[in-house]
């Protein structure tokens, strides 16, 4: 899952690898935020820190799919390089877009990310002084503006079209 920061990434990513979880065991959920904690909070968010981050993740993705294990990742994804890689190196990769604009983000900004930003607090937040360029080819993108109760949606939307591409048996 791609996007943005408060695009709802994690929460419906949650959501995908439990309903996963129930037909498939050997599953696994990464999100961004927790690999940069396991791995000791040693990058910052400079685009040379977030290139070796994404990189890490997507190694180590292709890592558990080589042992049949698979990957529901919840990542903010910038560049379209590891995106490529991605695809070419990892089994059934698919890549949803969550879209949410900028002002439904900034209303969401748990993290405080982009009022920091935007007063101009902190430096290196994607969407503010970094580019975010939304991924050229998904397989699924989602319209997440409206303010959810429940991820089941559109993690059923998720898992609809993984089982019509015929990724989950």
């Amino acid at each position: 899952l791609v996007g943005l920061s408060g695009s709802g990434k994690t929460s419906i990513g949650r959501e995908v690898f439990k309903l996963i979880k129930t037909r498939k065991p050997k599953v696994v959920f990464i999100d961004g935020d927790e690999i940069r904690q396991i791995m000791g909070n040693d990058l910052g968010h400079s685009l040379v820190d977030r290139r070796r981050n994404a990189d890490r993740i997507s190694k180590f993705c292709k890592f558990l799919d080589s042992q049949g294990i698979d990957v529901v990742c919840a990542i903010l994804s910038i560049f379209e390089e590891s995106r490529i890689w991605n695809r070419q190196n990892i089994t059934n990769y698919f890549e949803v877009f969550l879209s949410v604009s900028m002002e439904v983000l900034k209303t969401r900004d748990k993290k405080g990310l982009y009022e920091k930003a935007l007063r101009g607090d902190i430096k290196d937040v994607v969407g503010v002084d970094l580019e975010f360029s939304p991924p050229s080819n998904p397989h699924l993108v989602i319209d997440n503006n409206v303010c959810l109760e429940s991820y089941e949606d559109p993690a059923n939307k998720i898992m609809e079209a993984v089982d019509r591409l015929g990724f989950i048996s």
